[in-house]
C-alpha cells in the first residue's frame, strides 16, 4: 500500500506529491562508526538536528523506509547527564570529521527525542527496539526535571533563557556583534509555555509506550507527570486569549516590548500537543483570525507578533518581520490548520491549506519563512544563507494538517491497528475522495473512499483496524441512521463549536462499508 490522496479538488491533489518531493530533497545520510544514520535536515542548516527531524518525519513517515536510525544514533551519543546533542553533521566546513553540538540555551531537545522515538515505534511496531530506547528517554526526562538550567523548582516547570519562542539564541545587548547561545551569569531566565507543552506531550507518550509494554507503574507515573505539568503551565502561562510568550523570573524587561501581547508560533503547537483545553484552543484560533484581519500580513502564520525591536538579539538582520522576529512560517500555519480542524474551525483549516497549496504550486518552492508582504527569505536577508527552497519543517506541518486534519486519518496506536477516522471533506466542498495512508518502514496502512450524495455519505474502508469514526456532516444536517456492511450501527452526534459530527466505532477486518443517512436539522 502506498500513500496517496485523490479528490475532486485538483489543487489539493498536488499537496502530498509536492511536499513529498520537498522532503526527498531534505534527506541526510551519514556513515558514522560504520553505521548508517538517516534523517531530515533543517531548512536553514545542512546538519541533522533532532528538533527539525522529529517534526519533519510527521510527513516523511508516509514514504520513508528508515524511521529509527537517527533516533538510535542520538540515543547512543547521549551525554552522561542525560541530555542529547542538538545536531550531528559530517563533511561540514570542508572537513571530513563528525561534529556534534548542543546549544546551551536549548530546553526543548529532550522532548523532541521522545517524539521521534514514538514515531519510530509507531511506524515499525518494533517493541524490542522500543525497549532499548526507553531508558534513554527516561534519563533525558530526569535531566530536564533536575538540572538547574532546565527546571524551576518553585513553579515545577521547565525554564529557559530569554529566547524568541523555541529558538536557539537568547537576548544580548544591542552592542554585541553576534548571536548568543551560551548560558552566562547575565542570562535572563523565564518560563516558556512551548517547552512545557512539549514535555506535556512527551510525558503522555511515555505513558502510552510503557502501557503498551505492560509496565503499568511507569505508565501511571508519566501519565501523572503529564497532567501535573499541564495544570501548572496553564495556570501560570495562559492569559485568556493565548499563552503569554514568557513569564520572566527576574526583573529584566526589553524596553518597549509587552510580552503579554506577543503571539508566538508555539501557540498552535500547544493545542496539538495536548496542553490546551478546547476552550483555550478556540480562543487562540479566534486570536489568529483577528490578527489576520488587523496586521496586514499576507498570512497569520507568525513566528511572533508584534516583533522585538530591530537587532536587539545581536544580529542586525533580525529586523521586525524577518526570520523568527515576526517572519511568516509555514510551520506555524500547518500547526494552526491542524488545530483548526480538530476544534470546530474546519473551513479555516481549509483556507490555510489552500493558501499554502497555491503558494507552492505557483513557485515550486517553499521557504522556512517569508516577510509579512509575502516575499521569501533570501541569502541577503537571512541569518542563515544556507537556507533551502525545500523547507521540510513547514511543508511537513502542512502535510500533517492535510492527512490528519482534512483527510482525518490518525493512528492512535501503531501500524494503524487503532485509528480515529475523521473525514472532513465537506468543509472543503469535496464530494469524492480516495485516500490511502501507509507507513514507509512497514507498509502498514489504511485506505478509504468517500462520497457525498444528496441524502447520504458513504465510506468504504480497507484495512485491519479498530476504527473510531468521527465524520463531519454537511452543514444543517444530522444522521438519521448509520449502517456497517448493511447492518445498523450504534452512533451518536458530537457538536464541536458549530460543526456536527457523527461518531461510531467498529472493527474493520478487511473491508467495512459505512453509510450515513442524512436528514435536515
Amino acid at each position: 500500500m502506498e500513500t496517496r490522496i485523490t479528490t475532486d479538488n485538483d489543487q489539493l491533489n498536488q499537496l502530498y506529491p509536492t511536499v513529498k518531493s520537498f522532503l526527498e530533497q531534505d534527506q541526510v545520510t551519514y556513515t558514522i562508526d560504520a553505521e548508517t544514520v538517516h534523517g531530515y535536515r533543517s531548512p536553514d542548516c545542512p546538519a541533522l538536528w533532532i528538533r527539525d527531524h522529529s517534526d519533519i518525519v510527521r510527513g516523511a513517515k508516509y514514504f520513508a523506509p528508515d524511521m529509527t536510525s537517527a533516533v538510535t544514533h542520538f540515543a547512543n551519543t547521549q551525554l552522561g547527564n542525560g541530555s542529547f546533542f542538538d545536531f550531528v553533521t559530517c563533511n561540514m566546513d570542508n572537513e571530513n570529521w563528525t561534529k556534534y553540538v548542543r546549544v546551551p540555551v536549548e530546553a526543548d531537545v529532550e522532548y523532541r527525542f521522545v517524539k521521534a522515538l514514538y514515531q519510530g515505534w509507531q511506524t515499525t511496531g518494533n517493541d524490542e527496539w522500543l525497549a532499548q530506547m526507553l531508558p534513554h528517554a527516561e534519563k533525558a526526562m530526569h535531566y530536564i526535571m533536575t538540572h538547574p538550567w532546565r527546571w524551576h523548582e518553585e513553579h515545577q516547570l521547565v525554564k529557559r533563557a530569554l529566547t524568541m519562542d523555541t529558538w536557539d539564541f537568547d537576548y544580548i545587548s544591542p552592542d554585541q556583534p553576534w548571536l548568543n547561545f551560551q548560558i552566562t551569569d547575565e542570562t535572563h531566565w523565564g518560563i516558556f509555555y512551548g517547552d512545557n507543552a512539549g514535555y506535556c506531550e512527551a510525558f503522555g507518550l511515555l505513558a502510552k509506550l510503557y502501557a503498551h509494554l505492560g509496565q503499568d507503574e511507569k505508565a501511571s507515573h508519566w501519565k501523572n507527570q503529564a497532567q501535573g505539568i499541564k495544570e501548572r503551565a496553564n495556570a501560570l502561562c495562559w492569559n485568556g486569549r493565548f499563552y503569554t510568550h514568557r513569564i520572566p523570573l527576574d526583573d529584566f524587561r526589553i524596553q518597549g516590548v509587552d510580552e503579554n501581547e506577543q503571539l508566538t508560533l508555539s501557540n498552535p503547537m500547544a493545542i496539538n500537543r495536548g496542553l490546551s483545553t478546547h476552550d483555550m484552543a478556540v480562543a487562540m484560533l479566534k486570536e489568529y483570525q483577528h490578527r489576520k484581519k488587523t496586521t496586514g500580513a499576507f498570512a497569520e502564520w507568525f513566528s511572533l507578533d508584534p516583533p522585538y525591536p530591530d537587532g536587539c538579539f545581536g544580529d542586525p538582520k533580525l529586523i521586525g518581520g524577518a526570520y523568527i522576529n515576526g517572519g511568516i512560517f509555514p510551520l506555524s500555519g500547518g500547526e494552526l490548520a491542524r488545530a483548526a480542524f480538530e476544534h470546530g474551525f474546519e473551513s479555516y483549516g481549509v483556507q490555510i491549506l489552500t493558501q499554502y497549496a497555491n503558494m507552492i504550486a505557483e513557485s515550486g518552492e517553499t521557504y522556512l519563512w517569508y516577510f509579512p508582504d509575502g516575499s521569501p527569505s533570501s541569502e541577503e536577508t537571512s541569518t542563515s544563507p544556507e537556507a533551502t527552497a525545500t523547507d521540510g519543517w513547514g511543508s511537513s506541518a502542512m502535510l500533517y494538517a492535510f492527512v490528519e486534519g482534512l483527510a482525518g486519518v490518525v493512528d492512535t496506536d501503531h501500524l494503524f491497528k487503532k485509528i480515529r477516522l475523521s473525514p472532513r471533506w465537506t468543509a472543503a466542498d469535496i464530494k469524492q475522495a480516495d485516500v490511502s495512508v501507509a507507513y514507509g518502514p512497514s507498509d502498514a496502512g489504511i485506505q478509504y473512499t468517500y462520497a457525498q450524495h444528496q441524502d447520504k455519505l458513504s465510506l468504504s474502508i480497507t484495512g485491519h483496524s479498530h476504527v473510531d469514526l468521527h465524520t463531519l456532516l454537511p452543514q444543517g444536517h444530522q444522521a438519521s441512521a448509520v449502517t456497517h456492511n448493511g447492518h445498523p450501527l450504534n452512533f451518536k452526534h458530537d457538536t464541536v463549536e458549530n460543526s456536527t459530527y457523527v461518531d461510531a466505532s467498529f472493527e474493520c477486518q478487511s473491508t467495512a462499508n459505512i453509510e450515513i443517512t442524512l436528514s435536515n436539522i
